[in-house]
């Protein structure tokens, strides 16, 4: 079966259309891919912990994560965020199942070796046998990237790294769906949008600090991803439409990063 594993987080969550909902529903129903679901939630987190008066922290792009915004992330992704994707893709027609990588064990984990970043996970393993029952019975899996160590402590887990971790076990094709039409630069005052770009490239990129901040984990995760049996990873404007079913025809559009130096091409 051929698995495409489909990221997007919160910053561009409340402004999918329909349509991107239906071009999931149809990839699925034409039999070519496998969709699988991994998203983020950060702005609802972010709103959340406002509201309780929590601090908020980053580095890195990285959530600091104490016990108790552990327990607002599980709460707004596991649950909000996650049910509302659901909701979306019954109604494009769809059947969808949302879970955390906490149930079943989907996603183990241990702890990130920077232990000032609190209850971050790194993933250990991944359940995969869970994938491929949901999708032999016809279900698009939804999840959510809460992870969970041998001694059923859990982690916040970052969605980009929590995708590429899947996309590797499963040896899928990676797409990370943005508000943004992929990784570009700036040419004669003007943004040009790389269609191609290397992962040597991209890590020259986060050094001179052309990409940051919430950017960096999801670069480094195509980067570890290529490098560990991901087929391709893609980075797409999800607003643009039917830009996921262009991708999966291999129409030219958005930014594919592949391994090794070779030069970035408009």
């Amino acid at each position: 079966m051929n698995y495409l594993v489909v990221k997007f987080g919160g910053s561009v969550l409340e402004e999918l259309p329909d349509t991107f909902y239906e071009n999931i529903v149809q990839l699925q129903k034409e039999g070519k891919w496998q969709p699988i679901i991994v998203h983020g939630g950060g702005p609802a987190i972010s709103k959340k912990l406002e509201q309780l008066s929590l601090e908020l922290q980053f580095v890195d792009g990285l959530r600091v994560t104490t016990k108790e915004v552990l327990d607002v992330v599980e709460m707004v992704l596991s649950g909000t965020v996650n049910k509302g994707i659901v909701r979306s893709i019954a109604k494009a027609g769809g059947k969808a199942l949302g879970f955390s990588g906490v149930d079943g064990e989907f996603l183990q984990v241990k702890q990130v070796p920077n232990k000032a970043l609190g209850y971050v996970g790194e993933v250990t393993n991944v359940n995969e046998t869970i994938i491929s029952d949901m999708a032999l019975l016809g279900y698009i899996p939804v999840i959510s990237p809460i992870g969970i160590d041998g001694d059923g402590q859990t982690y916040n887990v970052n969605g980009d790294v929590a995708a590429a971790a899947i996309a590797k076990s499963l040896k899928a094709k990676l797409c990370f769906v943005s508000d943004v039409p992929g990784v570009y630069h700036i040419q004669h005052g003007e943004k040009k949008i790389l269609n191609k770009v290397s992962s040597e490239e991209i890590e020259s990129m986060i050094a001179a600090g052309v990409i940051k901040d919430g950017m960096i984990p999801k670069a480094q995760a195509a980067i570890d991803g290529l490098n560990h049996n991901v087929k391709e990873v893609a980075i797409l404007n999800g607003k643009e439409r039917d830009s996921l079913i262009h991708y999966s025809e291999g129409k030219r559009i958005g930014t594919r990063v592949v391994l090794g130096g070779e030069v970035a091409n408009g």
